[in-house]
């Protein structure tokens, strides 16, 4: 954890990561079984056998009523099974259809290989699924042999819809979400390998032999070589709806995902012309969510299908809603912390480049490089990574990407006069020449705020392969598509770079030079409009409550508690607490923290001992402003700490084990995590924090290979970043090495040294003993001792008494009573005794004969380990 800022990447929570079930088929709308008196629906599970021999598992959903009914197939996500469907299946066989799931060859308990969709096993699949169906007395027929079927499903189950729809004619209507109509553009994109997804895709499966061979082969020889050929381009074209475009022509209704960098709104926009020129009645529908992460909406999403279901299966006059419709996110909701969210519609689809606006930039031209070995990368979107925190921050106006000087072109427009909306693909023209043939750059449009702040919409980029450009090359760059308002006061900025951590691109070092040759090119799509917003219901009841806690406040004469004024004295101070109290709970007399108090002064580094249960994670947590003490007062540098307080931007702290993104070097961490902070970069004195942490050439290499002691070293680099005043760090040389444990002692001296102050709480006593100048000995939340470390552990009032035996507990407490003895703590062979003011080693040694205690020798202590258990009396 790191105080000063949230902690924004989160690791993935199950195998499959992006692709897992629980993310694409909630985007298909999986619905959840309402409460009612209704029987639940009768489920059937069968294998059925394939024509060649492959073994499939379904689950068969019916619910009560005679006559026949509309069928339903659905289809699950990548990664996922007919497992994942079964909420959805028993709503929809509550509403009268009959559902068929199941698992796809490769997933759940069926057999075979991962075809990724291939016409001749898949989707040949499908079509065994509706003979079954056919069958079946329950399901409508239109004629013998082709029942009354619609199919839905998210991702790798929305594309096994649109190719089952164009190779069988008996589907009758269809309703596929952030999917794909091209495989072979939306993993390879104008020529450049998707390198993160496309792995994602493989090794989330099991592994590259769980696909059929000649998949395999191709994933690995375009991994390698990271170029896409025309080999591997024709064999995804061959899975993909495009490829029987103009045989879809059953009702479709699209949905595609904002948030989504995988399977981006150009797919479904492609769908949508082709259905359409078919003659077919087509729809869509842009979710706040996708393959990124984000609102999947999965509750309007549920109302829709089931419209669309009954309006062309069962011929029911029901709605079946716009002819577009996009989802709109901006701000966050103060009553409950949700994000706001509107949709917006048009009665026919505007496309992606309806209603262009030209939009000036300027830039010079720029030369830029492309790094040997195409590192640093770019950041942008994070397959697997996050679970669409960097796309939700994105829609809430936080820009967290990350372009390297020298490696991006950019050319800014002014600030908007009035908001523009961006709805569509943006287009620019510009200028390439390259020392090499083979040019690859990334395109992204940014929105610039007045304080320089940029924000990258749906943290998308689009990747441009140029060939031919060493003489020089005009080249139209088709940035992302996006629905996106840029406020007034804000501005457009066009970025071209050299790398993207997504993306393979050229390895060798080349050096290219960009021009714009014409304005930018903005979609507006006017013709789409906001509905309006309907008051909330705290639009009435506020002005009552609010009235209601004034009277309240009035009888019972509560004032509100203001932050006290910063002390001048302490100024220079970095560290006073003063009568600090914290109870287990409001109504307990149960303290975890009572009465501390101790000073820090520059210079120091302080070790915070104590046995578990002392109170000093509690003391640490107050400190840096994560809860509120009961009673007492923290001041850093004079001020009050509070929850939020300014005066903590001069504290860091490392106190859980940091989240580094593996697959990035050292630097690219500790400058992605600077960057997500919002404060200037010249402000995070990273020079001089690697200096101090001595990760020397490490710093170069992806943080995968790191030893435990490195990346150590690296979290405590990302704390020091900013060279805060006062360094907080918990238990720093965990699963160290004694080599890596003496360098972190080192690390840390080397900090305090030029005036800074830092605190360390830790369980190795020798370690302490060596990098520590003064010491805070707590136990049962209170403060035993505080001073220099020379003092606490030379102090010439303990006595190590050998007696070569361990001495029973009866012994032990009679010695403890002794007049003059403060307190006794038995060791291995050894008593550690401290004593009381005016009492001498000679007196002692007469009382431990008197009871019969066998000493063998006596002497003072010099180890911090003896002095901590006789300052505890061996609570530790």
């Amino acid at each position: 954890m790191d105080l000063r800022v949230p902690r924004l990447l989160k690791k993935p929570r199950r195998a499959a990561a992006a692709l897992g079930a629980a993310v694409l088929l909630a985007a298909t709308g999986t619905w959840t079984a309402t409460a009612s008196d209704t029987p639940r629906p009768h489920r059937t599970d069968q294998v059925l056998t394939m024509a060649d021999g492959t073994r499939v598992d379904t689950s068969y959903f019916t619910s009560g009523g005679g006559g026949r009914r509309p069928a339903a197939l659905l289809a699950h996500g990548f990664g996922g099974s007919k497992d994942d469907l079964r909420a959805q299946a028993e709503d929809l066989a509550g509403h009268g259809y009959a559902v068929l799931t199941w698992s796809a060859r490769g997933f759940g308990r069926s057999t075979g290989r991962i075809g990724l969709n291939d016409p001749a096993h898949e989707v040949a699949d499908v079509s065994r699924l509706l003979d079954w169906l056919a069958k079946r007395p329950e399901v409508r027929l239109d004629k013998p042999g082709d029942p009354r079927v619609g199919i839905a499903g998210g991702s790798y189950g929305g594309a096994i819809s649109l190719l089952a729809a164009g190779n069988d004619p008996r589907v009758d209507a269809i309703a596929p979400a952030v999917t794909y109509w091209d495989l072979a553009d939306a993993l390879f994109p104008n020529g450049v390998f998707k390198r993160l997804w496309t792995g994602v895709f493989f090794n989330s499966a099991g592994g590259c032999g769980r696909f059929e061979p000649e998949l395999c082969a191709m994933y690995q020889r375009v991994a390698q070589s990271g170029v896409p050929d025309a080999d591997a381009r024709a064999l995804l074209q061959r899975r993909s709806p495009a490829a029987v475009a103009d045989r879809i022509k059953v009702p479709t209704l699209l949905f595609q995902g904002q948030t989504d960098s995988l399977f981006t709104l150009a797919q479904s926009d492609a769908a949508e012309r082709a259905i359409r020129a078919n003659g077919a009645p087509v729809k869509v529908d842009w979710v706040a969510g996708g393959h990124d992460g984000g609102d999947l909406e999965t509750g309007r999403v549920q109302g829709r299908v089931r419209d669309w279901f009954d309006h062309y299966l069962k011929g029911e006059p029901v709605g079946t809603g716009p002819a577009f419709r996009v989802t709109r996110t901006g701000g966050v909701d103060s009553t409950d912390g949700s994000t706001r969210s509107r949709g917006a519609t048009a009665d026919a689809y505007p496309g992606l480049r309806g209603d262009p606006r030209t939009v000036p930039l300027t830039g010079r031209a720029q030369r830029v490089a492309n790094p040997a070995g195409a590192s640093p990368p770019a950041v942008s979107a994070l397959p697997g990574l996050g679970g669409g925190g960097l796309a939700q921050l994105s829609a809430l106006g936080t820009g967290v990407s990350l372009d390297f000087p020298g490696q991006y072109a950019k050319f800014d427009a002014p600030p908007q006069r009035t908001a523009l909306r961006i709805t569509g693909t943006p287009t620019a023209r510009v200028h390439v020449r390259s020392t090499s043939a083979d040019v690859v750059l990334f395109a992204k449009l940014y929105d610039v705020g007045p304080g320089g702040g940029q924000v990258l919409p749906g943290q998308l980029v689009t990747p441009i392969r140029i060939t031919g450009a060493k003489a020089g090359k005009d080249v139209t760059v088709t940035l992302p598509p996006v629905d996106h308002e840029v406020q007034q006061g804000h501005r457009l900025r066009l970025v071209l770079a050299t790398t993207d951590l997504g993306y393979a691109s050229p390895t060798a070092p080349a050096t290219y030079t960009v021009s714009l040759t014409g304005p930018l090119s903005v979609p507006t799509a006017p013709a789409v409009t906001t509905a309006a917003t309907a008051l909330p219901s705290w639009v009435w009841w506020l002005p009552l409550a609010g009235a209601a806690a004034a009277l309240a406040l009035l009888l019972t004469a509560r004032r509100r508690t203001t932050a006290p004024a910063p002390d001048p004295e302490l100024a220079e101070v970095p560290l006073v607490i003063t009568g600090l109290s914290k109870r287990y709970a409001k109504s307990s007399d149960r303290y975890a923290v009572r009465d501390l108090a101790f000073r820090v002064e520059k210079g120091q580094v302080l070790g915070l001992l104590g046995p578990n249960g002392a109170g000093k994670t509690t003391t640490l947590r107050m400190l840096m402003g994560l809860i509120r003490p009961d009673g007492g007062e923290i001041r850093v540098f004079g001020h009050a700490v509070r929850p939020g307080a300014p005066v903590l931007s001069r504290v860091g702290a490392f106190v859980e084990g940091a989240g580094f993104l593996p697959h990035l070097t050292g630097r690219e961490n500790l400058e992605l995590y600077w960057r997500a902070t919002g404060r200037p970069a010249e402000d995070a004195r990273l020079a001089e924090a690697l200096e101090i942490a001595g990760l020397g050439d490490a710093l170069a290499r992806a943080v995968r290979t790191y030893s435990q002691g490195m990346r150590q070293r690296l979290a405590i680099a990302q704390a020091m970043l900013g060279l805060p005043d006062l360094l907080i760090l918990d238990e720093p040389t965990n699963g160290l090495d004694p080599p890596q444990i003496r360098e972190m002692r080192e690390v840390l001296i080397r900090y305090a040294a030029a005036g800074r102050t830092v605190i360390v709480s830790s369980h190795l006593l020798a370690e302490v003993e060596q990098s520590c100048t003064h010491l805070v000995v707590m136990d049962r939340g209170r403060l035993v001792q505080a001073g220099p470390v020379r003092e606490i552990v030379g102090s010439g009032d303990t006595l190590l008494v050998g007696t070569g035996i361990p001495l029973a507990d009866p012994v032990v407490d009679k010695v403890a009573a002794l007049d003059g003895v403060a307190s006794a703590v038995r060791t291995e062979d050894a008593l550690l005794i401290r004593l009381e003011p005016g009492n001498t080693a000679a007196a002692l040694v007469v009382d431990l004969v008197r009871l019969e205690v066998p000493v063998l020798s006596v002497g003072p202590h010099r180890r911090l380990e003896d002095a901590f258990l006789t300052l505890i009396g061996g609570s530790a």
